[in-house]
């Protein structure tokens, strides 16, 4: 098992890594809030929280050596199912074609109480 850090995504705000790789070919994600990786402040909305949260997901997957087409799973969680549309509508764009399985919840609180937590499962 390897650990993934990197500063191009927020530094984990518990006792958890950004990432852990198994065998050099799964990559868990641990979930991703809308922070900004230099500020460790969440961004103000849910499109920018969002967006955010894919950034650092995407700069995860490259310390790693993955790219977005290797994920495989994301579960979403959010703390307004209302939100579901805006947040569909930027997941789409992030993975283009690529359609990873996926599930989203609502939950009734989210750390820093962030409006989005996004994780990912890749695989080479």
């Amino acid at each position: 098992m390897k650990y993934i850090k990197t500063e191009k995504a927020p530094r984990a705000i518990g006792p958890y890594s950004q990432a852990v790789l198994l065998e050099n070919r799964t990559l868990f994600i641990s979930g991703q809030l809308g922070l900004d990786p230099k500020t460790m402040q969440l961004k103000e909305n849910i499109h920018d929280q969002t967006v955010q949260s894919l950034k650092n997901i995407k700069s995860i997957l490259s310390e790693a050596g993955y790219k977005k087409n290797n994920v495989a799973k994301v579960t979403i969680l959010l703390k307004d199912i209302n939100d579901f549309s805006v947040v569909n509508e930027i997941y789409s764009s992030f993975f283009e074609e690529h359609k990873p399985a996926r599930s989203t919840f609502a939950v009734k609180e989210l750390p820093k109480n962030g409006l989005v937590e996004i994780e990912a499962i890749a695989f080479k």
